[in-house]
Parts: C-alpha cells; structure tokens; sequence
C-alpha cells in the first residue's frame, strides 16, 4: 500500500491582501500544501496561531499591530509544532538576523522564484534550517562579528552525546524532540546544551548551528 503524503499545514500572515492572495494561489496548486488561515496582522497571527496550531508559519517581520519580531518575542514556539518562515523584502538584514535568533528557522526573500519557496516549506518542515545565499552570508558575518567579542576554544573536547546534540539543534530541532530522540529527558538536553554553550563560548542555539559548519563538527547538509 503506498504511504499517503503529509500535507504541511500553512498559516500565512502578511498585511498586504495581494500578496497573501498571490501566495494562495501558488500554494492551492502544491499536492501537499495546505493554507489553513490568513492573519493581516500580528495580533491575528498570535490568536491564530493558538487555535490553528500550523505546521509552518510564512511570517511578514512588517505588519501593522504587532510586527514579526513581536510575535517572534511573544508566542512560545517550544509549546507549538509550528516552525517559523521569515518572508521579507530585505530592506533591513539586521531584523532577519534577530528573527533567527528569535526561533525562526527560514528566511525567504518576496521576490524569490516560487519553487524556492514550496523547497523552503518542505525543507523546514523536515526540520532543516532555510537561509537564502545572501541572507547566509549576511548570518554568518554577524555571528562572526560576535565571535570576535568572545573567546572560544579551536578544538572543544565534545562528549560523542554532546556532538548529537548539536548535529539535532543545527538540523532545526526543539528540546523536547531532541530528548525523544535520544531517549532522554527535555531537562537532561538542557544541561547538555549549557554544557555545550559553555565549551563553545556561543550564546544561543543560531551561534552555536553556525559555530559547528564552520569549525566542521557536524556534516553540513
């Protein structure tokens, strides 16, 4: 019996109707994509967030009300099944970089080719991290301006545990299905991580993804 397709459940919050409309039009025609709600604002977007519980959020960081990084700041994504996309115009780097520092697991640009974005949606939702070529650069250039201001060690003495550990974050995965797949306690993970932040000298789980491609402690994908 073929196995049936997971359809990954969309909630889209963008204050620009057309584009929100434009989006539905492209998704509708994609098997296993599904838009489940539409907010025009960051408020919308908590509220339906809560009651929809989506796979993926497409998140505007310009919205009137609350913006992205407002709902980024305020909703506990650790609570929810639901991994964040950035969509952006890129008129400021400097927000996208918060965003993902803030838990988001994607950025894609407005103006990119629609394919990319259907590939952004499957790819995050299988727990990968998404950043466009130029957002990548500009990512690893502000972590490597906060390196500058801290000491790490060049080869850190990682338990074989510890080297899991940080291959599961740099795939885009919460605490909780760390624990479940390692058969191990959310609590235990969180010891593990300050460990691991603490050998590193990395101050968040975006620092210490890049921190590992670049010093190759983990297979880039």
């Amino acid at each position: 019996m073929t196995k049936a397709k997971q359809v990954v459940r969309i909630l889209v919050a963008d204050d620009h109707a057309i584009f929100r409309d434009g989006l539905r039009k492209l998704l509708d025609g994609v098997d296993d994509i599904q838009i489940v709600g539409e907010a025009s604002n960051g408020v919308e977007c908590v509220k339906m967030l809560a009651k929809l519980k989506p796979d993926i959020l497409l998140l505007d960081l310009r919205m009137p009300e609350k913006d992205g990084l407002g709902v980024l700041e305020e909703v506990n994504f650790d609570s929810l099944p639901t991994r964040v996309i950035v969509l952006t115009a890129a008129e400021d780097d400097r927000d996208v970089v918060r965003a993902m520092r803030l838990g988001a697991r994607g950025v894609v640009l407005k103006q990119s080719a629609s394919d990319l974005l259907v590939k952004s949606i499957r790819k995050v939702h299988d727990g990968e991290i998404w950043l466009d070529n130029r957002m990548t650069a500009e990512v690893i250039d502000a972590f490597k301006k906060s390196a500058e201001s801290g000491q790490r060690r060049e080869k850190p003495l990682l338990s074989e545990r510890e080297k899991e550990i940080v291959q599961l974050v740099a795939q885009g995965f919460r605490n909780r299905e760390i624990g479940e797949k390692l058969f191990i306690s959310e609590q235990t993970v969180k010891n593990h991580l300050h460990n691991i932040f603490d050998k590193l000298g990395v101050s968040d789980r975006l620092e210490l993804a890049l921190y590992a491609i670049h010093h190759r402690l983990i297979d880039q994908a």
